[in-house]
């Protein structure tokens, strides 16, 4: 037999529950709009503090879901391979890049301090996988986006524009690898 006086604890316990889950839905309701609206703000108004924090969290969580993805066919993510200037490690980094005639043109989110950028520019030269295609990329340059920005499409463009990206890296096509030169890339650990 059910004791009385405890069911209505029991409610009172429950509706406590209710309540804590009501605030905590109340304040990811009002919190996450104002970190999107911090972020979006901070890029735009390339504010290191705010770089830095988005570029620790990409480093972190964001690339490694890019990375399931990214450089296969009908994803706007590529990959760049790209050699670290001081301990001479192959990394991978989920990139916007866009192809040009002779090329492609990749847009610097972060700003000029990102490590992949700095990489490229020291080496003269990376893989870009896009597309499902490696490609062996070098003369690479930090260009305007307004020279490159026909480039993007108009949706992207507008992106490019609220996110305050004044800069893309443009890199020279050298040539495609061959499907036994993307295996042993693979195969050699150069990820």
């Amino acid at each position: 037999m059910m004791d009385n006086k405890s069911t209505p604890g029991a409610l009172k316990d429950s509706a406590k529950v209710r309540a804590a889950i009501l605030i905590g839905g109340a304040v990811l309701f009002v919190a996450l709009p104002a970190v999107a609206i911090v972020y979006v703000a901070g890029i735009r108004s390339k504010s290191p503090a705010v770089r830095n924090a988005a570029r620790r969290f990409h480093h972190a969580a964001g690339n490694r879901l890019q990375m399931r993805s990214a450089g296969t066919p009908g994803r706007y993510a590529s990959v760049i391979r790209h050699q670290g200037r001081t301990t001479g490690r192959t990394y991978q980094t989920p990139v916007w890049a866009v192809p040009t005639e002779d090329g492609f043109v990749i847009a610097i989110v972060y700003g000029p301090g990102t490590d992949w950028l700095k990489n490229v520019l020291a080496k003269g030269s990376a893989h870009l996988v896009t597309g499902g295609q490696t490609y062996e990329v070098d003369r690479p340059e930090v260009i305007p986006i307004d020279a490159a920005l026909a480039s993007f499409e108009p949706r992207e463009q507008l992106l490019l524009r609220r996110i305050g990206v004044t800069d893309v890296l443009r890199v020279h096509r050298v040539a495609p690898l061959g499907v036994d030169d993307q295996r042993d890339e693979v195969a050699t650990g150069a990820q």
